[in-house]
């Protein structure tokens, strides 16, 4: 198997983590110069990364990564023991992705100041603390998110609370996990853990290349080579 990804996507950064977590050894990481010209639908339709390349075909989309590799590896998943604990596991993913992480996509364009509609940036720093607010109650009071054991949604989150603390403040909005108690301290619990500290680094490993030229780059070497 292959999984086309990258250090600073946090939607792959969450399936590296399930795989690192899972010992899972047999997948190979890849980013192909088509990410860097737009042209990933010449692999998955979708056009977006993660996408994990299997014998018959590609399966996009992270969230369906990760339920793929559960199923395919049934003895070492990460999707909760119990009932009401993958029904957790799930929600807090959920949250992650949808409440925390898209509205986060959503407000980025708003960083430059020069170009920023306050009404915008507003709106969607709002969604982003409504979805934190909704993590602080749901999440598990215990050594991980959904309980004693590291599941999806530690993958899930790990990436998610990244993008919060790294991203959200250059909005000129306050970081949304200072405003919590039950959030904050998961999030200085779970950076100890190796696989999620693994994780962190690589995104900071992208965070660094793109701020220091070093992206920008390798898209001007993949543009040169057509």
């Amino acid at each position: 198997m292959k999984l086309y990804t990258g250090d600073l996507s946090p939607y792959s950064a969450k399936v590296r983590m399930q795989i690192y977590a899972m010992g899972i050894n047999n997948i190979e990481f890849e980013l192909p110069v088509s990410f860097y010209l737009g042209k990933l639908g010449e692999i998955s339709p979708i056009g977006r990364i993660p996408v994990l390349e299997v014998d018959d075909g590609v399966i996009p989309e992270s969230e369906v990564i990760a339920e793929y590799l559960d199923e395919v590896y049934p003895e070492k998943s990460l999707a909760g023991d119990t009932p009401r604990q993958r029904a957790n596991v799930r929600l807090l993913s959920r949250i992650a992705d949808i409440y925390l992480m898209n509205n986060i996509f959503m407000a980025l364009p708003q960083i430059p100041r020069a170009s920023r509609v306050d009404a915008i940036r507003d709106l969607f720093a709002a969604q982003i603390t409504r979805g934190m607010g909704a993590l602080e109650r749901h999440l598990a009071d215990d050594k991980f998110a959904a309980g004693p054991e590291l599941t999806r949604a530690d993958c899930t989150l790990t990436p998610a609370l990244w993008m919060c603390e790294n991203t959200v403040p250059r909005l000129d909005v306050p970081n949304p996990i200072d405003s919590t108690e039950r959030v904050a301290g998961y999030w200085s619990r779970i950076r100890n853990n190796k696989h999620a500290a693994k994780i962190l680094a690589e995104m900071d490993r992208g965070m660094q290349a793109r701020l220091d030229g070093t992206e920008r780059r390798m898209i001007e070497e993949a543009r040169a080579k057509l």
